[in-house]
């Protein structure tokens, strides 16, 4: 059996694993638990009632974080020269369009996010394989295939994520840092967990949110009370 560190046994020691909590209680047992010398990630895991396979029972959308991820997100945005200028000002970290789709046709993935244009579509699409399975490929769903440049860029930049349940019908989403105060990051947990409320499908049915688990990256889970959302 694995060893267990002092820090370990001492941030387990915080939290009732048999209880559920609100929101703002699991932020601030997050904190309390963190014990590293690094920033840790906060993150919710969140298993739904759905039946991700059918078209009807899918819940993906987009939500901007109030505090922001407290990430620094490189972007990269492929458009025609026209919409350069707009990107860059709009703090783009890298702006272009052939050699890039050069670049990451040769494998290159050292980006966040990337934003596009219907216009170029045909040239990024055939970008799929690289990107897809690295949750990059740009979609008009999520905003990231667009005209509006620059208005995408800054949205990205200030705290916009997006989320889709997954095969197992669970959705992850960073909702900040340790180093946030607890209500920066109740605000933003609070803002995930609402946007996925309301993105119930009809066709669902029984338990809509069966568990919903915050944590850092390298402590314990605190278990949400459901009871105390929406």
């Amino acid at each position: 059996m694995a060893k267990i560190s002092k820090k370990r046994k001492l941030a387990l020691s915080k939290v009732d694993r048999t209880k559920s909590y609100p929101v703002t209680e699991a932020t601030k047992l997050v904190k309390e638990m963190a014990h590293t010398k690094f920033d840790e990630s906060v993150d919710l895991s969140i298993r739904l009632g759905v039946d991700p396979r059918k078209a009807n029972q899918m819940v993906r959308g987009i939500v901007t974080l109030p505090h922001g991820t407290g990430k620094t997100v490189r972007v990269l945005v492929l458009c025609t020269p026209d919409k350069e200028a707009e990107a860059k000002e709009a703090g783009a970290d890298f702006v272009g369009l052939d050699e890039y789709v050069q670049k990451i046709e040769q494998g290159w993935t050292d980006i966040d996010v990337v934003i596009t244009m219907p216009s170029v579509m045909g040239k990024v699409g055939k970008l799929g394989k690289v990107l897809g399975p690295r949750n990059l490929m740009p979609n008009p769903k999520t905003g990231t295939v667009t005209n509006d440049i620059g208005k995408a860029v800054k949205e990205v930049k200030a705290g916009k994520i997006d989320f889709k349940v997954d095969k197992q019908g669970s959705i992850h989403a960073s909702v900040g840092k340790v180093s946030f105060d607890a209500k920066k990051l109740s605000d933003n947990a609070n803002e995930v967990l609402n946007m996925i409320i309301k993105l119930k499908p009809s066709s669902a049915k029984g338990t809509y949110m069966k568990s919903v688990f915050l944590s850092s990256t390298m402590s314990p889970s605190v278990q949400i009370d459901t009871k105390t959302l929406g």
